[in-house]
């Protein structure tokens, strides 16, 4: 990456060159990113794409790091990291009520916020730690709902800084799925979202999310690792399958599939995206093998694998 560039980057915002991926994953894996930047405001986020699109620099933007494994190579390209978590509301819209919320929050937090203050609709994703930009990507869920049953509309911003609303048909979402893992939003990005809320009891609410949080951690393994890694099949959950096939607690290097939920995979402690990597395929192909079916990665791979 030139100078000139960097110097035009760095009227937006700080840039990092080399910058360790490990440091900005959940999982703590992955080589450097060539120029790596943080934006806090909707402005920074438009102008940076903006520039990065202009100049013919490709782009990654992430969130809290949760859903992803960076490559040992690293990302050859700009990461932005988004920061930008302004929340406006909610407000009284129609029957019920709207909050407009930057795409660099988390998801979780949010949820915990507005059952905090007596607005229902969002506290099943209190234990969601990915952002909102990285929610209307993959639909995020859990319990049994997903984005798609509050959303009211996203903010996308394309290569030229213009800005469009989409609707949730519009974005196709699915189970975990959406126009963008498709490839039919190229060179758009999340701004912010339109959320859907009703008015409920706080203490209910709150009661609610510590319910599901005492859910999750007996279900759910602690330490660093990017969430499930497989989508359910129509058979039935993945880590069934994965059970299925003798791989619970087992290890690769530095990874292994959890003894407590084996759809999550640990890294132990300086686990490479190749042990990883090594692991997801072992299921895929033991999976294929006995049970006739191909297991989906949940998790998104970025960068360079060796």
């Amino acid at each position: 990456m030139n100078e000139p560039l960097v110097d035009e980057l760095r009227r937006i915002a700080p840039v990092k060159m080399n910058e360790p991926m490990a440091r900005h994953t959940t999982f703590g894996v992955g080589g450097p990113a060539d120029a790596y930047i943080k934006v806090t405001s909707e402005e920074q986020l438009r102008d940076a794409f903006a520039l990065a699109h202009e100049r013919g620099l490709d782009v990654f933007i992430f969130g809290s790091g949760s859903n992803v494994l960076v490559g040992d190579g690293g990302i050859r390209a700009l990461v932005i990291e988004n920061n930008v978590s302004a929340v406006e509301g909610p407000t009284k819209n129609g029957s019920g009520y709207k909050v407009r919320v930057g795409s660099g929050m988390s998801f979780a937090t949010l949820a915990r916020r507005m059952a905090i203050a007596g607005y229902a609709g969002i506290e099943w994703a209190a234990g969601i730690p990915g952002s909102m930009g990285g929610a209307v990507v993959t639909n995020a869920g859990a319990y049994g709902h997903s984005l798609r049953d509050v959303l009211k509309a996203a903010r996308l911003s394309d290569a030229d800084g213009n800005v469009i609303e989409m609707s949730p048909d519009q974005l196709e979402l699915t189970y975990r799925n959406s126009a963008f893992i498709a490839g039919k939003l190229p060179d758009q990005i999340v701004l912010s979202v339109d959320l859907r809320l009703e008015k409920g009891k706080a203490k209910e609410l709150k009661a609610r999310v510590k319910e599901l949080d005492e859910q999750r951690r007996g279900a759910q393994p602690p330490g660093r690792n990017c969430g499930s890694v497989f989508k359910n099949p129509e058979t039935g959950s993945a880590w069934k399958h994965v059970d299925g096939v003798g791989l619970r607690g087992h290890r690769i290097g530095n990874a292994q599939f959890s003894e407590l939920h084996s759809n999550f995979i640990l890294n132990l402690g300086g686990a490479t995206a190749r042990d990883v990597t090594s692991l997801i395929e072992l299921a895929q192909r033991r999976v294929q093998e006995k049970f006739g079916i191909e297991l989906e990665t949940e998790v998104m791979f970025v960068g360079e694998f060796e």
